[in-house]
């Protein structure tokens, strides 16, 4: 690892400051983890220091997830303020989004991931376009997810975000919506999910950074401490009033920005599938 100089610690924190600001916000106002803004501001940061090369894509997902697990809760709370977190679902659709945490952590620690990206990205545009074309209903009626949907779209989206270092939401927060439940509930039951989701994650990147014998300075496993102080008070607070924000915004609206959001993700998502 390459010894930083006073100017270099002081750009690194710099950059790490002001993307927690952008990824705390969005964390609270959309109910995502910000994982995709994240992991790759950490990699090329952990690449211009010096961490070991085969080490460096899962030290920025691992520490990501921990950065989330403190954000989804704050956000959470928030969004119980205004009833708008569901833990009906959060319950019933949450056990299969930490065993698809679970076994997508073991997957990604040993398997090059350039399909799930690519798999990733369609299914992202896909929703963006649904968001972007679909009208908010006044007063939306959820249906009951039965239990072949639970597993099926709960084990996917805890199995996809486990390589991707995120919270689910870019997931959760569409399926929510496709079984009727209105915009500002699925982004709040989705804040819920992230901390489950976030939790499991960080949770198995730190004992598999371990069992891999990484030996990285100032990290659990592959979760970097420093980067995880730096963080988590920017995100705890930005997300707060993200999550505030929600409930300010026309419901018609949100979703349109969500899709925009949700395309811009996928877009990027794609062009970098198309580097591997």
């Amino acid at each position: 690892m390459e010894i930083l100089d006073q100017n270099q610690i002081i750009l690194i924190v710099t950059i790490m400051a002001a993307s927690a600001v952008i990824v705390g916000f969005m964390a609270g106002l959309f109910g995502i983890g910000g994982g995709l803004l994240m992991v790759p501001i950490l990699f090329y940061i952990y690449s211009y220091v010096g961490i070991e090369q085969k080490f460096i894509m899962h030290l920025a997902i691992g520490t990501s997830f921990s950065i989330i697990i403190p954000t989804s809760i704050i956000s959470t709370l928030t969004h119980m303020k205004f009833k708008a977190v569901d833990f009906s679902i959060v319950r019933t659709f949450g056990i299969f989004v930490i065993i698809g945490v679970i076994i997508g952590t073991i997957f990604a620690v040993s398997l090059k991931t350039a399909s799930l990206v690519l798999f990733f990205s369609i299914m992202t545009i896909i929703f963006a376009i649904y968001f972007l074309l679909q009208k908010e209903k006044q007063n939306p009626i959820p249906k009951k997810i039965n239990l072949i949907y639970r597993v099926v779209f709960g084990f996917l989206s805890g199995f996809f975000s486990a390589p991707m270092g995120i919270g689910g939401g870019v997931f959760n927060v569409p399926i929510f919506k496709l079984f009727g439940y209105s915009i500002k509930v699925a982004i709040g039951s989705s804040a819920a999910i992230g901390f489950l989701n976030s939790l499991t994650g960080a949770t198995g990147f730190a004992i598999s950074g371990n069992y891999f014998n990484a030996n990285i300075p100032l990290s659990l496993g592959f979760v970097n401490i420093p980067t995880f102080l730096i963080f988590v008070p920017i995100t705890v607070f930005m997300a707060k009033i993200g999550a505030k924000t929600v409930h300010k915004v026309d419901k018609n609206l949100l979703g349109k920005l969500f899709g925009i959001y949700l395309f811009i993700v996928g877009s990027w998502l794609f062009l970098e599938y198309l580097k591997f």
